[in-house]
């Protein structure tokens, strides 16, 4: 039950809102929940809904949203909490909730058939159905009143259901063409076009002419961090084809560290900025653009070895493990934009506020370090950010570096002491198996690279309970709450989850992970790999039918699944030398050659696996024990330093090691720890030495 008084409830109060509870009560998800004591007689999705709309002949009003969404919530107070407007929901149509992050399908196939109505989408979603499931009428938020041109909610639902009953044909005749044009934009031919380098020029061009140079990140506001698309820069960068790349990524990185968008104060990225220079975020906190966002800032410190974006990546996964970490391992997916009602409440502040915190000289040092004033920057508050770094200020004002540095951080431990007395948002305690794979890559990548062992271990211990909380048999589940776990795992459930226990794998070379990850991919193959064109789709073979099976190709604010899952195939294919990976993993590559060269916004992952595929990686297996000073040196050569086509296998002591033929024949030189460096399993001489190591990792 879902208190956001975070009092204690009486049981008559609890007894009356059981007796007020609507069919979402004994769901799962929180977003779900928010909606259970509603007026309308919301159903979740599922056969008992679909069969009372075509036993009543009642058209689907589906809403579709997600427990961060601040629209969501204005819609919901604005409307679904009115006795009115649910009066008529209930009377004229069947009533079907969805979280979106629960089912990206359903996400996925009626947001193309509302972008294909009305030339764009968001959240919440509102779609009419007929009672197969079929789309004819759609669109986002709609207000309780006409308003700036957009109907009144009252009185769209009066109008679609004087369509639905009175133009029968009509609304055949839409639903038809809908239908019959969905699912073309996740097609792709089984192409056969040759890879070639020209294709990342192409699309590092595009990328060059769509940047922002006074405010970095990619467009116009609203801005979108967008880091796959900073990651194949940096992909870009390392071959040394451009230095600007590079400066693209560094100075976005920068802009996105000082601004609002920016949690200051307690670590952590909101979801976006309404703005084009990061100031003023929607304040939503999501799981998966932390993980995102953390591995980026770990590369770029691997590759220029600044203090600032090391500490925004252990500040933004420090953040993830204090607030968004249950106590079995798993990770949470979202922290809501709203408390009490007010988007953004929770993070912001008035000077009064910090000059009582801090007193009157430290208070007033920070509040000019972070852009703080009387007036606020916010709806009268203030959005902590910097114009400066810690270096420019101090010389700036004259003040002693070390005595700035002390202020700047007893000051934010100590409002972040006060913020945690405030209400907090909701939080979105839902379990997601993707994003906590894209969030077992984070973490096992960023342990090796800032000798944080506790990373490492929480990734072990995230990847332990969901192969073993998040499964039915062999196959994985997608969401967990509470002790439940449910649906079936979609496509970016296994290849996010294959992705993440290779990285596990190589960065502990404890077999275990390695295991799984082939297995699920293995599995991944035969419930999604489509024979017909090649590639992968969205949901498995024993997925429910919907009016089309999605498969997505975007990368969009996370990697789409198919393009991790050539990542995993490719991989793979290196590690066992399995041809059968190789292919699986190339052919949607040759299938969407055009769409990245022109389009490399919307497919920056799918360039970084056709980056990895057309340069040859560099394989290196290690072996050493692990409690050997020496092979921990070795590794730190190979982990500190910034490779994003690489493989590392390892082999520890007298173990035995996964069968690769990486591993073939490998063993100790002189008795010391060892690393062989190769490309296509041909290899340089092995070395103890970390100089000749570093010297072999560099050349290209």
């Amino acid at each position: 039950m879902i208190n956001n008084n975070h009092g204690i409830k009486h049981d008559d109060q609890l007894l009356l809102e059981a007796q007020l509870a609507n069919n979402l009560i004994n769901e799962t998800s929180p977003y779900l929940l928010q909606h259970a004591h509603n007026p309308v007689n919301w159903y979740p999705w599922g056969e008992e809904a679909l069969i009372i709309s075509k036993t009543e002949d009642k058209p689907i009003l589906l809403s579709i949203g997600y427990s961060a969404c601040h629209w969501c919530h204005v819609m919901e107070r604005e409307s679904f909490e009115n006795p009115d407007i649910a009066a008529l929901m209930n009377e004229h149509f069947v009533n079907i909730k969805v979280d979106r992050e629960e089912r990206p399908d359903l996400d996925a196939v009626y947001m193309e058939a509302v972008q294909m109505l009305t030339g764009s989408g968001g959240w919440p979603m509102t779609v009419f159905l007929t009672p197969e499931g079929k789309p004819f009428y759609g669109g986002t938020y709609f207000p309780p009143v006409d308003q700036s041109g957009m109907p009144g909610f009252p009185r769209l639902l009066t109008s679609v259901s004087q369509a639905y009953h009175n133009n029968k044909s009509e609304i055949e005749r839409v639903t038809s063409q809908l239908t019959e044009q969905m699912g073309r934009n996740g097609s792709m031919s089984a192409g056969v076009t040759p890879l070639t380098i020209d294709i990342l020029h192409q699309a590092y061009n595009a990328l060059a002419g769509n940047f922002d140079y006074q405010n970095g990140g990619f467009g116009n506001a609203p801005k979108f961090p967008q880091p796959m698309t900073p990651e194949f820069l940096l992909h870009y960068h390392s071959h040394n084809y451009n230095p600007r790349a590079l400066e693209m990524v560094e100075f976005t990185l920068e802009k996105m560290a000082y601004g609002g968008m920016y949690d200051q104060v307690g670590g952590g990225f909101h979801r976006y900025s309404t703005d084009s220079y990061w100031l003023v975020p929607h304040f939503e906190k999501m799981l998966y653009d932390n993980a995102l966002i953390a591995k980026l800032y770990v590369h770029a410190y691997q590759i220029t070895k600044k203090p600032l974006y090391k500490r925004i990546a252990e500040e933004t996964i420090d953040y993830v493990l204090r607030e968004m970490t249950s106590p079995l391992g798993g990770f949470y997916s979202a922290q809501d934009a709203d408390s009490e009602g007010v988007e953004g409440k929770f993070f912001v502040w008035s000077r009064v506020e910090i000059i009582e915190a801090l007193g009157e000289h430290a208070g007033d040092i920070f509040s000019r370090f972070y852009n703080v004033s009387d007036r606020g920057n916010f709806e009268g508050q203030n959005i902590l950010n910097m114009s400066k770094s810690e270096e420019e200020f101090a010389t700036d004002n004259a003040i002693d570096l070390d005595e700035l540095a002390t202020i700047l951080n007893k000051g934010k431990s100590a409002l972040l002491e006060i913020r945690e007395k405030r209400i907090h948002p909701l939080l979105d305690d839902k379990v997601l198996a993707s994003w906590n794979g894209l969030m077992i890559k984070t973490l096992s990548e960023a342990g090796s690279a800032l000798n944080r062992e506790d990373y490492i271990e929480a990734a072990r211990k995230c990847a332990e309970f969901i192969l073993t909380e998040l499964r039915d048999g062999d196959r994985l589940l997608r969401t967990y709450r509470n002790g439940t776990a449910k649906l079936l795992g979609y496509l970016e459930d296994y290849s996010f989850i294959a992705d993440g226990l290779i990285a596990l794998y190589e960065n502990t070379f404890e077999d275990y992970w390695l295991k799984n990850a082939i297995a699920m991919s293995d599995n991944m193959i035969n419930l999604f790999w489509d024979e017909t064109l090649g590639g992968f789709y969205d949901t498995g073979h024993d997925h429910e039918t919907l009016v089309v099976r999605p498969r997505d190709i975007f990368d969009n604010a996370q990697p789409c699944g198919g393009s991790i899952a050539s990542d995993v195939m490719i991989r793979l294919a290196v590690i066992t030398d399995n041809d059968d990976y190789l292919q699986k993993g190339v052919t949607p590559l040759r299938g969407l050659h055009q769409l990245m060269a022109r389009a490399p916004s919307g497919t920056a992952h799918w360039l970084s696996v056709l980056d990895f595929h057309i340069h040859t990686p560099k394989e290196i297996a290690i072996i050493g024990d692990k409690t050997d000073q020496a092979t921990t040196e070795l590794k730190e050569i190979v982990f500190h330093t910034y490779l994003p086509n690489k493989i590392v296998v390892g082999r520890h002591g007298s173990d035995t090691g996964i069968s690769s033929p990486l591993l073939d024949g490998k063993e100790k030189q002189n008795d010391k720890p060892t690393v062989y460096v190769c490309e296509n399993y041909t290899c340089l001489n092995p070395t103890n030495d970390p100089q000749t190591l570093l010297t072999q990792l560099s050349d290209e």
